[in-house]
């Protein structure tokens, strides 16, 4: 039900994202390819996120709040990130901005749409990133330290200490090269498989920074199968501890900046995980020594490689309208996850483009795909984003709006179209999604990897551990029986902290690492 406080709140929530969405268009590099039509498909996926977000939303908050979802999002790695949090509100708007600019919305159009999809935002991020208390980067000056104290002292208790000419140290680095490029391209040349958060602080000149590879094997998207096969895990962790430089960027699109730069010479320890929405944690990859895990690197390294040339063949021989779905599919399922934490998942609500956005599929050229995304997101210069001579946009002082804000007057006027019509059939332009996907269980059908997402009941979402946050931990009387039992079953698979007290401290941590 709309009302006045729903409306200031979604008002805010969109001045919000187009302050931080400006900020971050400009000041980071631009969205360029040789092979992909990369503004043309982006158009395309913001315009499935506009017509489709609001009912998948609704169908997985049917099981699963959004408030619930960001706790669980925190206990795992995969799509949950920081980059996902950014585009769920951001490329919705940017849908309904290009329809308004078209002239087929006006900005009271679907009103309870628009105030629902920000307010899912609200909670689920709110509640991913309780720890730190903001709801992005950009409030925290482009900083995201989600994760509780007790995971942050598991991943640096495991880091396995390297240096530049050590085989781990190696290994490490080419592992990381192999991997960004491999997903760089399985998500049609963008960012988007890629996570990272952080700085933690381990010592006067150490910092860890945590790393998310995503959608690595058969999965979800339907041109890694049989090409994916040879990846063992569809998620991979690297946690990262630098020495001699400090991260003072981590922004919502999984950038990061130090002082002084960030160079290979500055790794000093590594750590290796998997999980997904089957995983009760995150399960440690290669991780019983330095040499396991310098084999583990080199080994999955290969497989990378290998899936990385035959992806290359097959995306070579793609057609324009191909690339067009491959690419809009990426961007607008960039929030899928959400919908396997709940066990809703369905390949046709994600897979497939809607078809009121593969209407605009001609019209979105090379051409005005590049100049139109340029126009809207970097000059700001459409007409809906134009305010009186008198306002001042942040960041640039011109009288602009990024996003468009929801008139108060849909309270008191006439009843406009406040919701979309369902979903319909969608359009794919190459085979569909088939067979099994690969989970931290093993290969699975979709319908059992729903069943079981829909049952699991990690011990940390469980009553009376639920809202044991560091705030809570800190102030628990000494010997607190949940206070145990959650940090016994977060350090359940470390070696090193397995059978360690749990006051430990960050020099005790220190001493302790192997």
């Amino acid at each position: 039900m709309l009302d006045y406080v729903r409306l200031l709140e979604a008002n805010n929530a969109i001045q919000s994202i187009g302050d931080d969405t400006y900020w971050l268009c400009v000041t980071r590099t631009v969205q360029e390819s040789k092979l992909f039509p990369v503004p043309s498909y982006m158009l395309m996926s913001y315009l499935c996120c506009y017509y489709r977000y609001p009912e998948l939303l609704r169908k997985i908050e049917s099981t699963v709040s959004a408030e619930e979802l960001g706790d669980r999002s925190r206990a795992i790695g995969g799509k949950l990130g920081s980059l996902p949090g950014w585009g769920l509100p951001t490329f919705y708007l940017i849908g309904r901005e290009i329809l308004i600019n078209f002239g087929m919305l006006t900005p009271a159009d679907n009103a309870e749409d628009v105030a629902y999809v920000m307010d899912f935002w609200r909670r689920f991020k709110l509640a991913q990133q309780r720890e730190d208390g903001h709801l992005n980067a950009r409030e925290f000056g482009q900083r995201v330290q989600l994760l509780p104290q007790r995971r942050i002292q598991r991943f640096h208790a495991d880091l396995l200490r390297c240096k530049t000419g050590d085989p781990l140290h190696g290994a490490a680095q080419a592992f990381l090269a192999a991997v960004s490029q491999y997903g760089f391209l399985v998500s049609c040349e963008s960012r988007c498989t890629l996570n990272n958060s952080g700085p933690y602080k381990l010592g006067e000149d150490r910092e860890m920074i945590v790393r998310e590879f995503t959608d690595l094997s058969r999965g979800d998207y339907p041109w890694l199968d049989g090409i994916g096969d040879v990846i063992p895990y569809n998620n991979l962790t690297v946690t990262m501890e630098a020495t001699g430089c400090h991260f003072y960027l981590m922004d919502d699109w999984g950038s990061f900046e130090s002082k002084p730069e960030f160079t290979a010479e500055a790794l000093t320890g590594v750590g290796l995980y998997t999980s997904d929405a089957l995983s009760d944690g995150f399960e440690p990859v290669g991780m019983g020594s330095v040499e396991e895990l310098t084999a583990t690197f080199e080994d999955l390294t290969e497989k990378v490689r290998t899936a990385t040339v035959e992806l290359w063949k097959k995306m070579a021989g793609w057609t324009r309208d191909q690339m067009m779905d491959a690419g809009a599919i990426v961007y607008f399922s960039l929030i899928k996850d959400l919908a396997h934490l709940a066990g809703v998942y369905e390949a046709d609500d994600w897979m497939k483009i809607d078809p009121r956005a593969d209407r605009f599929r001609n019209l979105f050229n090379d051409q005005f795909g590049r100049d139109f995304l340029g126009e809207m997101v970097g000059l700001v210069s459409l007409p809906s984003q134009q305010l009186h001579e008198y306002a001042m946009m942040r960041h640039t002082n011109q009288p602009r709006r990024y996003l468009s804000h929801i008139p108060y007057s849909v309270l008191d006027g006439a009843p406009q179209a406040e919701r979309l019509e369902p979903i319909g059939e969608g359009v794919l332009h190459f085979a569909e999604k088939q067979g099994t996907y690969r989970t931290t269980r093993g290969m699975l059908e979709l319908a059992e990897y729903n069943r079981c997402a829909a049952e699991m009941a990690p011990l940390q979402m469980e009553p009376g551990m639920r809202f044991l946050c560091d705030t809570a931990i800190k102030w628990a009387p000494p010997g607190d029986a949940a206070v145990e039992r959650i940090t016994r079953d977060e350090w359940r698979n470390s070696e090193v902290l397995r059978d360690a007290p749990v006051n430990l401290t960050r020099e005790e941590i220190e001493r302790r690492r192997r």
